[in-house]
């Protein structure tokens, strides 16, 4: 009988392991949502993909997501490539109407190391075209403005590169008739083009008075792109 408990607790002590090391070898981070998705039975009018900003917005005001019908969908730390991997499993399973795409502050602030705008760019065109291979209507944004990230100081021109991103994407979803909701206009501050102190506590994440600018935007873009 100890012999039985003993390898039955070596082999609950595996399961973990094996678990364990599965979250750490997920680079695009599947399990995240994994269970979450099993439960979305009703298909949503919006799921809104993105990085810690998306995923702090789901947190800070779950109700704007509950009451309108909306899925958040955002991994704190993950650049558009990582996006684009789980985008099937986190967009295109649930069937929502439409996608919000909010990405490329991590790419900017290379949290997988530096890659060319035109890169970044690709992933969210490859995002748009899935999603529209799909039947999901595609509502593009603008990543928020930042003059840098406490976690890469070696990323001095932060400001510009998000400039210059948000032209890219900005062009890209007028070329291709795609809604484009601007975010970084109502909330940028000063000479340094940072993110206004007014929205948040770090200089990179809204805080909820930041998200309540955000959803004023972004639900009649909803609306009107449904």
């Amino acid at each position: 009988m100890k012999r039985f408990f003993l390898t039955l607790s070596l082999c609950l002590a595996a399961v973990v392991a094996v678990a364990q090391n599965d979250k750490k070898t997920d680079w695009a981070q599947f399990y995240r949502y994994a269970e979450a998705n099993k439960t979305v039975t009703t298909r949503p009018d919006a799921v809104f993909m993105g990085n810690s900003i998306t995923d702090g917005w789901a947190s800070q005001d779950p109700e704007f997501f509950k009451q309108n019908n909306f899925v958040g969908r955002g991994i704190s730390g993950q650049t558009s490539s990582e996006m684009l991997v789980r985008f099937r499993r986190d967009v295109i399973d649930l069937n929502p109407k439409c996608v919000v795409i909010l990405s490329g502050t991590n790419d900017i602030a290379q949290n997988n190391g530096a890659i060319k705008q035109e890169n970044t760019l690709s992933n969210i065109i490859s995002m748009c075209e899935l999603a529209k291979a799909n039947g999901i209507k595609v509502i593009l944004t603008s990543v928020l403005p930042s003059s840098g990230f406490r976690w890469n100081k070696k990323v001095t021109d932060a400001a510009d590169r998000i400039e210059a991103l948000n032209a890219k994407i900005k062009a890209y979803a007028k070329e291709n008739k795609i809604p484009y909701v601007d975010y970084y206009t109502p909330m940028v501050s000063g000479a340094e083009r940072a993110l206004n102190p007014a929205y948040s506590n770090d200089g990179v994440h809204p805080t909820l008075e930041g998200y309540l600018v955000m959803e004023a935007l972004i639900k009649p873009a909803i609306e009107k792109a449904l």
